[in-house]
């Protein structure tokens, strides 16, 4: 391992990496360079420094609290989240995931308070793991944020200050003066942007480490995409989307310039777009380190195949954790299509509609209005639709939250305690939901048939080799199951699991 228990690094590995401008390790250190006193990413094209003129940060924060400044050549601010899971505790890698979400606010008090934890001991925790604070932490993010922005769109430096968290343009000024040596706008005119797009539309390309399975991410997206909310379509996924009252959509492809997904978005509010990226790079799990996960998964002989037929598989998020949560529910004892039908008709009788292109038609219903609504009419048993309306109003009364979750244990007997709502959706939700890599739906027909395993517990015992990526474990078994399935032929085809083996 690379990182270990605390922020030391390993310079030999860092070394090789940065030599080589291995695009693997990109994100997952930084790189000090004394002479010219910025900080750059292992794949910099600049002629690599001596040895001994360099210094390895684990995060742009650790490097930035050291006295660098973000290099204008190799952009960090464009480098794949680093894995934060990989040698650090969950209290940090929550922490993380919150201030992804909402960029601190409210202070370091909240956030502590939100995790369970002191302040102080947080601190603590993250200049220890992260060799950074938490505030210095989210600056760096939020300055990183508002560098995109200045390079991929054509907002106004006052709407780049909002949406970046600076709150006015005077504090953002200088706090971009202070940190690249140069002003707003002078950074705009060094990144040659071509083109423009519709008011209110942005365009952002987000990196991530190879390798990359975007087909197999969208083969597994695409029969489970709710119609008129989502859709999947010639290597392009597209949604709607709705935050804090104000409604757009986005579409993610792959980006035929590198390592990384263009995302184009379409929302009226630019101070939403922080929030909007995160959680789009949390949803194509932008963040993964696909090369530790597979050395640490072929261990087992039999996921060894499937990771070297998959390489880069994903474990796909979610935009909206009641909507994946009510999907879950929908796919009990019925077929993906079947409860992608269902989720359809939902969106279609509840949902708000929305005036967009490319077969979108709806926003997914909120929690208040599936609570008290006649939900068994788009087809739906009595006993089940009541599941969902029960769940609807835990989650409108704040009962059930999916935001900065620290007991995963808590969370899924939460989740247990709604009428009709089984171990393995709980477990399915979390997996989907929580960006856990380690959550697994050990109650999963799909998983123990493939495995050949007869109890739960005999899949909890077989798991434990794959902690802590256990996610990733499972979607492998699902994926290779589907793959041998398309290629038998009709008269060796199995009966259909009627489980949804990921709903």
């Amino acid at each position: 391992m690379m990182l270990t228990d605390t922020m030391e690094l390993d310079w030999k590995i860092c070394s090789r990496a940065r030599i080589s401008r291995d695009p693997r390790f990109d994100g997952k250190f930084f790189i000090g360079v004394r002479g010219s006193g910025v900080y750059c990413r292992p794949i910099c094209p600049a002629p690599n420094a001596k040895e001994k003129n360099v210094r390895y940060f684990p995060t742009a924060a650790a490097a930035a609290e050291a006295g660098f400044r973000p290099c204008l050549r190799c952009r960090p601010e464009c480098s794949p989240g680093t894995p934060a899971w990989i040698g650090t505790p969950n209290t940090v890698s929550r922490a993380l995931r919150l201030i992804g979400e909402n960029g601190l606010d409210g202070g370091v008090e909240t956030l502590a308070q939100q995790l369970g934890v002191g302040s102080r001991h947080l601190r603590r925790l993250f200049v220890r793991h992260l060799g950074a604070t938490p505030i210095a932490v989210a600056q760096t993010r939020r300055l990183h944020f508002a560098k995109k922005l200045i390079d991929e769109t054509t907002l106004s430096m006052q709407e780049v200050a909002i949406a970046s968290g600076f709150g006015c343009v005077r504090r953002f000024n200088a706090a971009i003066q202070r940190t690249y040596k140069r002003t707003p706008s002078a950074i705009r005119q060094l990144s040659r942007q071509t083109g423009s797009l519709p008011e209110n539309h942005y365009f952002f390309r987000l990196r991530y480490r190879p390798p990359y399975d975007w087909n197999g991410l969208l083969q597994f997206l695409q029969p489970r995409a709710t119609p008129g909310v989502e859709q999947v379509s010639d290597g392009v996924y597209r949604r709607t989307i709705a935050y804090r009252g104000g409604s757009g959509f986005f579409e993610v492809s792959q980006d035929p310039d590198g390592h990384g997904l263009s995302v184009k978005v379409q929302f009226g509010d630019p101070k939403a777009l922080f929030f909007i990226i995160e959680r789009i790079r949390t949803m194509f799990d932008l963040n993964a380190d696909s090369t530790t996960i597979a050395k640490m998964l072929m261990v087992d002989p039999f996921l060894a195949s499937n990771v070297k037929a998959n390489p880069g598989l994903r474990v796909p998020g979610c935009w909206n954790g009641f909507e994946m949560g009510v999907r879950a529910i929908l796919g009990q004892q019925v077929t993906v299509a079947g409860a992608t039908t269902l989720a359809g008709r939902l969106a279609a009788r509840f949902g708000t509609t929305f005036p967009g292109a490319n077969g979108l038609t709806h926003l997914f219903p909120e929690p208040a209005a599936l609570a008290e609504a006649d939900v068994a009419s788009v087809g739906l048993p009595r006993l089940r639709a009541r599941t969902i309306q029960d769940f609807a109003r835990s989650v409108a009364k704040n009962e059930i939250s999916f935001e900065g979750v620290i007991d995963s244990a808590a969370f899924l007997q939460r989740l247990c305690r709604i009428r009709g709502l089984g171990k393995w959706t709980a477990q399915y939700i979390a997996m989907r939901t929580l960006g856990d890599p380690d959550a697994f739906p050990s109650g999963d027909l799909g998983l123990r048939r493939e495995l050949n395993l007869s109890t739960d517990r005999e899949l909890e015992q077989r798991a434990e080799l794959w902690r802590p990526w256990r996610a990733y474990a499972a979607m492998y078994v699902w994926t290779g199951a589907g793959q041998r399935k398309t290629k038998r032929s009709p008269v060796q085809k199995r009966k259909p699991i009627v489980m949804d083996l990921a709903s």
